[in-house]
Formats: C-alpha cells, structure tokens, sequence
C-alpha cells in the first residue's frame, strides 16, 4: 500500500474563504527557517494591514521607505495573526535611534528586526547585543562582506538585489552553506521557485495592492 501523504484538514470562515489573498504554490518548495519552533517560508512584504488580515503568508515582512515608528510596528503586530518582523532603520534613521527602536519593537511582540543594507558594522553589533529576537540585515549587493555581517551578530540575511537576487542567493551559498536566507522571490511561480532554487530558505512576497485587488473584485461584480 502507498505511503501517501495526508492532507491536512482545513477550517474557513464562511466570507473569508471567498477571498483570501494566497501566497503563490511555489512557496512551499522552501526549506523554511525555524524560529522559536515556527517555520517561516512565506512572508508577506507589506504594511497594509487589510492584507496582512486576509492573507494566507506565514509571517509579515513590515518595511517601509519611512523612518521607523513605534505606532506602525504597534499597530501591525497587534493586528496580525502572525509573526511580525519589523523594520527599525539602519540607513536615515541609524545610530541610537536603531537600537531604541529595535527594543521597542521586541517589546511589542516583533519576531524579528530588519536592518537596512546601509547600517554600519559596530551599530548591528550593538542592536544583536540588546535584543532576544533575530536580527535580520538585508543585502542589496553581490560584493556585500557577507562574514563581516555575521561576525556583527546578523543572524538572518535578507538578500534583496531584485532581478540578480537568485545569483546573490547562489553566490553567499558557495561560503556559507548555512546560515538562513530570506530573499525576495518575484511576483511569479517561476521566479520563486528559482529563488528557492538558488538556495534561499524563505520568500518575500510583494502582493497586489489594495486598489489592485479591489479594482479586480469590481469588475466581477460589474459581469454579475
């Protein structure tokens, strides 16, 4: 007899299993990263709080190109059903500021903290050093000091280089086979896949914004 696997059972609301946004199927290709005893392969790269209610991602990815605010990490933690992990600055906003903001954000329930690609080696030391959750350090260039990194307590790398990010995957995974890669996977099957492919362990996932999706539920009413 055949050792199939066995799916698992499924629970929807009456309305929200209507109109759920889905990470795409690719995803779960993904080793995952365990963090405190959840795995992480899907995260959701956004700050709308509508999406982070009805999406199906396995953690929020809440970076935003502002400086970081105590009243944004608050009110998205407190609104997700999952992990949260925060952006708390390292390019603008660096220094003490950083580091302030980084507790604060491990005190509001935060899984983790991303860091900016411009923050300095000494002030990712010392955010490491104050906080109990994952530093998370994004990476934008191939020829990033990828060591110099881990060395300054960054535990999770963030590969974010757009149409090169699978080629970055693949390069830090020649040197360091290990250590766990989130990495921006696309909007498409395909190209998640060959970001997982190349090695990164979980995805960000950049959905359709609000106005997107609700233009596309307009026109489904306006066909009835």
């Amino acid at each position: 007899m055949e050792n199939d696997k066995k799916i698992p059972p499924r629970i929807d609301g009456q309305l929200r299993r209507h109109n759920i946004l889905k990470m795409p199927q690719s995803v779960y290709g993904a080793s995952g990263i365990i963090i405190n005893g959840r795995r992480i392969k899907s995260c959701v790269f956004t700050t709308d709080i509508a999406i982070v209610r009805n999406c199906d991602a396995d953690a929020v990815f809440a970076v935003y190109p502002f400086t970081p605010q105590q009243a944004i990490s608050e009110a998205l933690i407190r609104a997700s059903y999952v992990p949260v992990f925060c952006g708390v600055g390292g390019g603008t906003t660096n220094g003490l500021r950083t580091v302030g903001l980084a507790k604060d954000a491990e005190s509001q329930g935060a899984m983790g903290v991303v860091l900016n690609s411009p923050i300095s080696n000494p002030n990712l030391l010392a955010i490491s050093r104050v906080v109990d959750i994952p530093v998370i350090i994004t990476v934008t260039k191939a020829d990033t000091d990828i060591a110099a990194r881990l060395l300054s307590g960054a535990s999770i790398l963030n590969v974010a280089c757009a149409l090169d990010t699978p080629d970055v995957v693949r390069h830090i995974r020649k040197d360091f086979p290990d250590v766990p890669i989130i990495a921006s996977g696309g909007k498409t099957d395909e190209s998640i896949a060959k970001t997982i492919e190349a090695g990164a362990n979980a995805v960000t996932y950049t959905p359709p914004s609000t106005a997107e999706l609700f233009k596309e539920m307009m026109g489904r009413y306006r066909e009835a």
